[in-house]
């Protein structure tokens, strides 16, 4: 096959961290490669380093069996490379053809040509872009889709996928193989770094595998499985199973009434909710990207206010029945309701950056010191479980939490919830971003808070993942309740059209194709 880039002997530093350690990457032209590792294990290092954005300590990379020079994104597009990131580069307010000449110097603001040659890049690989939406109006899998038609307007041959399923839908992630296929077949080469193992088995033709910075190896997809990739990331063997036992003796913690939410905008977000969660169960929440899933656990969480007539109640141990609408979080802690949240943003209201995993972990704890002197030692030694559990990758527990990768940070920050010893517990996006072993480390602890009689509520994305983890699976469809299923008959395929269709409101799609 004919080499597209050859990245030979790549290192790559960051203080103390080494994040690439003479890396050797081949792309060939036409072919779908997927990059896996653990997290920190330099995946995405090492394709900044070819879109540009970092610059190597060392090594050579190669385009088209030429040795080239890339210090910015500027310079891969010259080179016909181009990475679509996990946080979408788009200026909301603009269209989407505005948003796909933004940048481009030497191109004349011709609008009307430049939404001819969308149309015609769109017809061309199957996409699905109206050039004049503005981006503000966009679905989530309509912003990633512009991304790709972007990076194939400034001429991409090399396209590098950052982890482009998190928040798609199945029928979403169907729509984005089969377009990826088309570039295939039209001799693009297609990177994705990925942590789903079943998507690297249907859509890729090969598989590289990097180890905490070093290369390991790499396998044709075909001659593989999950269980051989895994082991190749981690060095061991792992198990790919996650234990979910029946609920024994459940009992009601939590009842959530009529719950309607509206943003700072005023657009409500969450209009009549109603579910109740029981201790010894996990209720999963299923859902589009922003049809409310964060607005929810804000609410019962105390960080979002609810319209009037919203109720929610918290039944303790002791039997006693509390109305939590109105309290501030303090006060619900006060009260003895334990309310573990990872929201979305892990280094928003979840961690502070500047502070290294030891404090973080006091940010839940400092409350309870006796005295105007807070205790560091219990938080250190929790510091120091959770990075050994975990298999934090970080030069100490007193460094930055903003120095670490995006997975590992969510290890602390998931590491620290679950050590709060909550009768209910929320997570939200809880594996975000995190490698197969670390994940399923996850599951299988929030499978313990449950046989603990813990409520668990976990929001994810993956709906495999909610399928195999929950007892029932709550599925949210423009900010209103669709259904309450049972995750063991469900099928993904089933919640993945409830999603995107509220039941009732005129004819389920799936009849109409009969």
């Amino acid at each position: 096959m004919e080499y597209a880039v050859q990245m030979k002997n790549i290192s790559k530093s960051f203080g103390s961290i080494n994040a690439n350690s003479n890396v050797n990457i081949d792309i060939y032209k036409g072919e779908i490669l997927a990059l896996l590792g653990e997290n920190g294990s330099g995946k995405t290092t090492l394709m900044n380093i070819l879109s540009g954005i970092y610059y190597p300590d060392s090594g050579q990379i190669f385009v088209s069996g030429k040795e080239v020079s890339i210090s910015s994104p500027k310079e891969a597009f010259n080179h016909h490379i181009g990475m679509i990131h996990q946080h979408f580069k788009l200026v909301d307010v603009f269209s989407a053809v505005e948003n796909t000449v933004l940048g481009i110097e030497d191109e004349k603001f011709d609008l009307k040509a430049a939404t001819k040659r969308i149309e015609d890049i769109c017809g061309r690989y199957g996409f699905e872009v109206n050039p004049q939406q503005k981006v503000y109006d966009m679905s989530v899998s309509q912003k990633q889709t512009l991304e790709i038609v972007k990076a194939l307007y400034r001429g991409a041959d090399v396209l590098i996928l950052d982890e482009p399923t998190a928040v798609l839908t199945p029928q979403e992630t169907q729509r984005l193989f089969n377009v990826i296929r088309s570039m295939k077949a039209d001799g693009k080469s297609i990177v994705i770094i990925t942590h789903k193992l079943n998507e690297v088995m249907e859509i890729s033709d090969r598989v590289a595998v990097l180890r905490k910075g070093h290369y390991i190896g790499e396998v044709e997809t075909k001659d593989t499985d999950p269980q051989k990739l895994t082991d190749m990331m981690v060095g061991r063997a792992v198990s790919l199973n996650i234990r979910r036992t029946d609920p024994v003796n459940p009992v009601k913690r939590l009842e959530v009434n009529n719950l309607s939410v509206r943003n700072s905008e005023g657009v409500q977000v969450l209009k009549n909710i109603s579910f109740t969660a029981y201790g010894g169960e996990i209720l999963g929440i299923a859902g589009i990207s922003g049809c409310g899933q964060k607005e929810l656990l804000e609410s019962i969480a105390g960080l979002q206010k609810a319209e009037s007539g919203s109720s929610i109640k918290y039944y303790a141990p002791d039997g006693s029945v509390n109305e939590m609408i109105g309290l501030k979080p303090a006060e619900i802690m006060d009260m003895g309701v334990h309310l573990s949240f990872v929201p979305e943003d892990r280094l928003g209201m979840g961690l502070v950056g500047s502070m290294g995993m030891s404090d973080n972990m006091m940010l839940k704890s400092y409350r309870n010191s006796p005295g105007p002197f807070t205790d560091r030692s219990p938080s250190k030694k929790l510091a120091e479980t959770v990075k050994e559990e975990l298999e934090v990758m970080t030069p100490s527990i007193n460094t930055p939490v903003r120095k670490l990768s995006g997975g590992n940070v969510q290890k602390v920050l998931v590491g620290r919830e679950i050590s709060a010893v909550p009768t209910v517990l929320m997570t939200a996006y809880a594996v975000r971003g995190l490698d197969i072993n670390t994940s399923y480390t996850i599951y299988n602890l929030l499978a313990e808070q449950k046989e603990q009689g813990v409520a668990v509520i976990y929001v994810g994305e993956d709906l495999d993942v909610l399928i195999e983890l929950c007892d029932r699976i709550i599925v949210l469809c423009g900010g209103e309740l669709n259904d309450v299923v049972d995750a063991r008959t469900v099928s993904k395929e089933e919640i993945g059209y409830k999603m995107t269709y509220l039941t009732g409101r005129g004819s389920d799609p799936r009849e109409d194709k009969q």
